[in-house]
């Protein structure tokens, strides 16, 4: 059982908690109170054993292949966290004996996991256990773990297996050949193992240090290996009201490391991570606590400083929490690596990035964290690579974003088969990494974005304008020419709502394709005429001029669906509107997601009319200047009742628009249920993970929608429309190398800058230009 108002005084809002045990439901608290710092992700699985548990250990970038016919994905690198713990000789399970006073909780403040409970064995004996532990935000390599053991009424014999486990597997595939293992002196113990594909090497070491009384003890441990593990051994006897604490320290270090050695030797990354070891044990986990905790002040909760004043607490709750898992999902610390879709709290969708990242993510990094979103948009440069190997296999030109991208030298990396057909029993084929191709424009569309909020014209220079003329230069040579309508059709295409496949001029691809390469051609007139040098250097990459050419003579062609002359709906794509309509109630109000297809297959979906997410809303936040008030309320009226959110990237979308439209009691559900998808009632909804796409709505729905931030055309604007369940609402975000505070209640809008730079931007309608600060009744 989850409960979100755990936490008091200080604490107030700040905690997950679980204050009901079950193993039949661990996923809930794995993957929600999973522990990270963007190098890895540690899925919070207890101490002791349970049959169904996910154990997890993910390191960023690490990616590697189980088989040729298997895709890439990020390999559970070992099991760390396990404590096989004896009391007597009897197994310390909660699913035996007696549980007191059980708590677990995340501490989204301080990004510590921590459980207590009171244990009464079957003989007995009551004993006080309290489990600790973090990743560090301090040092990105280390994982600290801490016991504490206290026998309530009698003495016991306390037993304890703990060591590096590398049986480990992803869903049964073993991503590693096993290397050295050693312990030194006792205590040191480390393990090697190297990726069987990719050949990344990964060194983990761990130790423990054992208090007795307060006092160190030194122990005769009994050390023990065997194939893919080793271990070591205690037994300590502990008298009643006295207190055992064991602390162990694990520090990760891979070939991939780009703060390791140039040439990824591995006898350097041995001493490495062995010396970083060394070190951490010598300052211990109250100490590494104190420096992670500093580091989550420092950089991440005085650097966001959101506040909300809400009747239900579990706003700025749900709001922390999103906040949280955008911070440890988030490689921050190398731009080779992505956002997956599940961060890395869990196995599924392999670790890849998906347009989550663009779409969801990057507007919360843009305006909290420009240094971070150029991270993930150079990230995207380097799968350039990638892209234009997609793009030659399928017969086109330029770069063709991979729909799941991994390594970014990798090229598409989605699965071709996926869950069962309920009507043929066979498998069925995921055409996403096939024809799903809206990403391409999607990541143009973010690079656009981040140079309008952030006018960083060096990375336009360099990276940004490439990477638009890449793009627009696949679309270019995408586009499929119909004699009979005389005008460029985007055929055999997965838009936004995949439950349509291979349907012709899917509305959101085709918009968002013009806008590529209309954005290309702003651009090419641009550099043409400011910066001839550069210009000269993308011609001679990307044949510029000619290219130019192409787009000049398909722009004006392209078909862009227009509303209907009778209601104003513009068809999803060619045949939506043709096909059948059924009652979608008992979807619409179903307790779990993809529940429509325990009576149809994918086949039969996609000759009804329903959509599985927002797809022509999409256009209406993304492209919001293009159509008309009424043309949106049109289509929203229409599509909404037919959209079922079974992706839980839906309703972020919706929230916004339906503030957008004055549909704010709807707008407020909406964000609700967004903000319940991996913390609500449902025990088995982050079973794989978190949703990554969502948290990042959770923000979006904030900041872009109640608080009306957007960028529009180029500029600044701000129309706020808080719920009627707010009195304030107090952020930060960053335009044009300026950091403007903002605070919003019913009366006011108010904006302090950092700096006397002069700043304008529009309040509803009306044009502000100032110094400082500003207000304005609202």
């Amino acid at each position: 059982m989850m409960k979100y108002n755990y936490g008091t005084n200080e604490l107030n809002n700040w905690l997950v908690a679980e204050t009901q045990f079950s193993s039949k439901a661990l996923g809930k608290a794995e993957a929600t109170m999973c522990l990270g710092n963007g190098y890895m992700g540690l899925r919070s699985a207890t101490e002791e054993h349970y049959p169904g548990e996910v154990r997890d250990l993910l390191v960023a970038g690490t990616f590697n292949k189980f088989d040729d016919n298997e895709v890439t994905e990020l390999p559970n690198a070992a099991d760390v966290t396990n404590f096989d713990i004896k009391i007597d000789g009897e197994q310390f399970s909660l699913d035996f004996g007696v549980v007191k006073e059980y708590v677990r909780y995340l501490n989204l403040k301080h990004a510590e996991l921590v459980r207590e409970l009171n244990w009464v064995s079957p003989q007995g004996k009551e004993i006080r256990f309290r489990f600790r532990r973090f990743v560090s935000f301090a040092d990105k390599h280390i994982i600290a773990m801490k016991l504490t053991v206290e026998p309530q009424n009698e003495s016991v014999c306390f037993a304890l297996e703990s060591g590096i486990n590398i049986r480990m597997t992803n869903s049964g595939a073993q991503h590693f050949s096993e290397g050295d293992r050693r312990i030194f002196d006792k205590r040191y113990i480390q393990q090697c193992q190297t990726t069987t594909q990719s050949k990344i090497d990964f060194v983990i070491n761990t130790a423990h240090t054992v208090r007795l009384g307060g006092e160190q003890i030194q122990q005769d441990v009994t050390m023990e290996m065997a194939r893919r593990k080793v271990w070591l051994c205690f037994n300590i006897d502990v008298e009643r009201g006295q207190c055992l604490e064991i602390e162990k320290i694990t520090t990760i270090h891979t070939s991939r490391d780009n703060d390791g050695p140039a040439d990824g030797d591995f006898a350097t990354i041995r001493a490495t991570g062995l010396a970083g070891l060394k070190s951490a044990i010598a300052v211990g986990y109250d100490g590494l606590f104190a420096r992670h905790r500093a580091a989550w002040d420092e950089q991440i909760w005085a650097k966001y400083h959101m506040t909300l004043d809400s009747d239900n607490e579990y706003d700025l709750l749900a709001l922390r929490f999103a906040l949280y898992h955008l911070t440890i999902m988030t490689p921050m610390h190398d731009e080779r690596m992505g956002i997956a879709a599940k961060g890395m709290s869990g196995e599924g969708y392999k670790g890849h990035s998906f347009w989550d990242t663009e779409i969801f993510i990057f507007p919360f990094y843009i305006y909290s964290n420009p240094a971070v979103a150029k991270s993930l948009l150079m990230y995207r440069y380097h799968g350039l690579a990638g892209a234009h190997k997609k793009a030659a296999e399928n017969g086109y030109q330029g770069a063709m974003y991979p729909w799941e991208m991994a390594w970014p030298t990798d090229g598409e990396v989605t699965p071709v088969w996926g869950a069962v057909d309920i009507v043929t029993g066979l498998q069925t084929k995921i055409w996403s990494g096939f024809i799903e191709q809206h990403i391409t424009a999607d990541i143009a569309y973010a690079v656009w974005s981040y140079y309008c909020v952030t006018g960083d014209q060096a990375f336009m220079d360099e990276h940004g304008y490439e990477m638009i003329f890449d793009t627009a230069k696949f679309w270019s040579s995408r586009l499929e020419w119909n004699a009979d309508k005389q005008r460029y059709h985007i055929n055999d295409v997965i838009g936004a709502d995949e439950y349509k496949e291979h349907v012709d001029n899917n509305a959101f691809t085709n918009y968002m394709a013009h806008f590529n390469i209309e954005l290309a051609m702003r651009y090419y007139e641009t550099v043409k005429a400011e910066k001839s040098e550069l210009f000269a250097q993308l011609d001679s990459k990307l044949a510029l001029v000619e290219t130019h050419a192409g787009w000049l003579d398909r722009i004006d062609k392209i078909y862009l669906p227009q509303p209907r002359p009778n209601d104003a709906v513009i068809p999803q794509d060619d045949t939506y509107l043709s096909k059948k309509i059924i009652d979608l109630s008992k979807y619409k109000n179903q307790q779990k997601v993809g529940s429509m297809f325990y009576d149809y297959n994918l086949e039969q979906a996609n000759e009804i009319q329903v959509s599985k997410q927002a797809d022509i809303m999409m256009l209406f936040y993304l492209l919001e200047n293009k159509f008309a008030p009424a043309t949106k309320i049109a289509n929203y009226n229409y599509y909404e009742p037919k959209t079922l959110h079974d992706s839980s990237l839906s309703l972020s979308t919706h929230s916004i628009l339906a503030n957008d439209l004055g549909h704010y009691d709807l707008a407020y559900e909406l964000f609700e249920r967004a903000a319940r998808i991996d913390l609500g009632e449902n025990m088995h909804s982050s079973d794989e993970g978190i949703h990554a796409a969502s948290i990042g709505g959770i923000w979006q729905i904030v900041v872009m929608g109640f608080a009306g931030i957007r960028m529009n055309a180029g500029k600044l604007r701000i129309c706020p429309k808080l719920p009627e369940k707010w009195s304030k609402l107090s952020f930060g975000i960053y335009w044009q190398q300026q950091q403007l505070n903002i605070s919003i209640d019913k009366q006011s809008l108010m904006i302090i800058t950092a700096t006397d730079q002069p700043v304008t931007l529009t309040v509803r309608d009306q044009e502000y230009s100032f110094t400082n600060e500003l207000i304005v009744a609202i």
